[in-house]
């Protein structure tokens, strides 16, 4: 199937040209979102993420020698896990951030480690893909292989992350990447002075759903840790290493706790990084205090200690796959006085999501009944269902419209509301689907 938008622009010699647009991964799915943009002469990619199950799987492939410029909008692997596939030989530039740069590098270092049988790139690969990039301002505009210019606006996903607003010809084409309007502890909301588009390439991940007040979430959640640390049990909170851990953290210091938190995991190794990159966060002082005041874990015996200390304890992996959290969590769910929070996505067959659908955990190779109390809190780092909608009412002029990196109800629906609410031409392409811009 394919879906069309086309216009003409005119250089000095009034030739006609079109931007073609492919939909690598990302399509009517959350992961391995990536774009194919062929200009007149060169060619660039929009992020190029990958499938993190226990065999990952990429989106579509095209030839480095066809790419001239990787774009790269945040450090999560669904949008970065594939990127070192460009970087098996020189030639290809990436342009991202430089905090993007370096918590994709941390990430994909991980994702080496654990599934390196299965991937077609080594860390020599990776280590390429370093040497060959371009670091990018927030806001910044960038002329890109001599026909494309390029603004990175802050998205509010991720420290570092950005959408990306192409240029060429005349046109104006807006990549969303993963969005939030919304101001967390660690990072300001997105920046949405987007200016008049022709095209808009939309994230639809929470678009049918809105997310509860943050003011709520966030007091919700330090009284549930406050009532588990006094009656004397240990709240763990399985997170992201990058992003969400720290936020967490710093909500609990921004609203007083008084208790004791801890963090462990891949998760230090983030804080080192963004330590060097203050200026991305919202409230520099308040994220430098937080990590400053934190107990650092290091060992076996301090962990030991800590299950049976009433404090929290933050520690990836998000969806309980492996890390830090494993352990603590199989060392405190069977206790009523602890707690466990989700605080993270949790992706169909992860344990989180069966402790959080069914209340079971596996301790020696059987499904165990937790005890300890389970929540959930939505700290979400996409805009739900009322921002998305703000974000495009933002928006000049008459742009068609794309919905990706939702499921297919997702996708279907919000583009068919799009159209209803502001009459722009919308639709949810699939994989494989070409649009002219």
């Amino acid at each position: 199937m394919g879906l069309a938008l086309s216009f003409a622009f005119s250089n000095k010699k009034s030739v006609i040209k079109k931007l073609e647009i492919t939909f690598l991964g990302g399509a009517r799915e959350v992961g391995k979102s990536a774009l194919f943009v062929k200009g007149n002469k060169n060619n660039i990619l929009l992020d190029y993420g990958a499938q993190t199950s226990r065999e990952p799987s990429f989106p579509m492939h095209v030839k480095p020698r066809e790419v001239h410029s990787l774009l790269l909008t945040h450090a999560h692997l669904d949008h970065s896990g594939g990127v070192p596939l460009y970087f098996l030989r020189e030639g290809v530039k990436l342009l991202t951030t430089g905090l993007t740069l370096e918590l994709s590098t941390l990430l994909i270092e991980d994702f080496i480690k654990l599934s390196g049988f299965y991937l077609p790139f080594e860390r020599v690969d990776l280590l390429t893909m370093a040497k060959n990039t371009e670091r990018v301002e927030i806001s910044e505009s960038r002329q890109v292989a001599d026909e494309f210019v390029v603004k990175f606006p802050n998205s509010g996903h991720l420290p570092g992350g950005t959408a990306i607003i192409l240029e060429h010809g005349g046109r104006r084409l807006l990549y969303t990447g993963d969005v939030n309007l919304r101001d967390s502890q660690l990072i300001s909301g997105a920046d949405t002075d987007f200016g008049e588009l022709d095209a808009v390439i939309t994230e639809s991940t929470y678009a049918l759903v809105d997310h509860e007040p943050r003011e709520k979430i966030e007091s919700d959640f330090v009284a549930f840790a406050n009532e588990v640390v006094e009656r004397r049990g240990v709240l763990l909170v399985p997170a992201f290493s990058v992003g969400r851990a720290q936020e967490i953290a710093c909500v609990l210091r921004s609203r007083n706790f008084k208790h004791n938190v801890a963090m462990d995991g891949m998760a230090l190794k983030a804080n080192d990084v963004l330590f060097r990159y203050q200026d991305f966060m919202r409230d520099p002082e308040l994220f430098r205090k937080t990590i400053e005041n934190i107990e650092v874990v290091s060992d076996w015996s301090q962990r030991k200690r800590l299950v049976k200390t009433p404090s929290v304890i933050i520690a990836p992996a998000g969806m309980l796959m492996g890390g830090a959290s494993v352990f603590y969590h199989q060392e405190l769910s069977q206790n009523e006085k602890n707690g466990i929070t989700i605080v993270a996505f949790q992706a169909q067959g992860t344990p989180g999501r069966t402790l959080l659908d069914r209340g079971l955990t596996i301790i020696d190779g059987r499904p165990v009944p937790v005890k300890a109390e389970v929540r959930r809190f939505d700290f979400s780092g996409h805009s739900g269902r009322t921002e998305l909608f703000e974000m495009l009412a933002k928006v000049k002029g008459k742009p068609k419209v794309y919905t990706t990196h939702g499921d297919g109800d997702s996708c279907n629906v919000f583009a068919k509301e799009i159209t209803e609410r502001f009459g722009f031409q919308a639709s949810a392409p699939e994989i494989g689907d070409k649009i002219t811009v």
